[in-house]
């Protein structure tokens, strides 16, 4: 019970990664309040609080804090799932596309620091924002997605500075490929879905992807006060992809 009677707040928190950093953080006694955009929750806790919306709507985060400070009063972890995929050629990128991209992945991430974390206790906070592997390094048709999650982390170490007086420690978690809907759904779309898994598990050292699991592993350490030194670090769980 590593977060117990703590208050969290977890993004994208209706699937893939962000679903998994919440059953991680419901086992280990934390209060949760959860968002995401489905109407609804994935799974029905009935000690959590779901709030649905877009995180690129400053009304609607700001609502999302009042009613973490109307619940909780407090808020002592916040955890950045939420995020929006987006490839092709840079040239073939629409102006609009590259904005979309910036607001679901960055400019989202920014408002919700904004306005969370005043709410966290005097005693300070743990911020884990969920960046990637591409925020590190380039790769072909992910330019814009790559440029959006490295700005992420370049938000987070600003952050870690500006609020270590506070105790407010932020830091990054940057997957490599993971077994979420998300990617598995577009391996269903290749035409021959074996062959394409098995040409990325080959990119990856490790040869295989990771599981949800395996990354909120790494996001629960970073919130836990196991990690009470650590503030702007990144950690990557890529399978050794950006140890090349």
């Amino acid at each position: 019970m590593r977060l117990q009677d703590v208050n969290a707040v977890i993004t994208g928190a209706s699937s893939g990664i962000g679903q998994a950093v919440a059953s991680h953080f419901r086992r280990e006694g934390a209060n949760l309040l959860l968002t995401g955009r489905r109407p609804e929750p994935p799974e029905s806790h009935p000690d959590d609080f779901y709030l649905a919306g877009n995180l690129n709507d400053e009304t609607f985060v700001s609502a999302l804090a009042a009613r973490a400070a109307d619940h909780f009063g407090d808020v002592g972890v916040v955890v950045l799932c939420h995020g929006l995929q987006a490839s092709g050629p840079l040239v073939d990128m629409t102006y609009d596309d590259a904005r979309e991209v910036l607001h679901g992945n960055l400019l989202s991430a920014f408002l919700v620091m904004k306005h969370l974390m005043p709410l966290a206790p005097e005693s300070g906070g743990s911020v884990v924002c969920v960046s990637s592997r591409l925020g590190m390094v380039g790769m072909p048709n992910q330019t814009m997605y790559s440029a959006a999650k490295g700005g992420l982390i370049a938000l987070a170490r600003g952050a870690a500075m500006e609020w270590a007086p506070r105790n407010i420690r932020v830091n990054v978690v940057a997957p490599g490929l993971t077994a979420t809907p998300v990617i598995e759904a577009s391996f269903q779309r290749r035409p021959d879905p074996a062959a394409y898994r098995r040409m990325r598990e080959d990119s990856i050292p490790l040869r295989r992807l990771a599981t949800p699991e395996e990354v909120a592993d790494a996001v629960l350490f970073l919130a836990c006060p196991e990690s009470s030194y650590v503030t702007g670090a990144v950690l990557p769980v890529d399978g050794g992809y950006t140890a090349f």
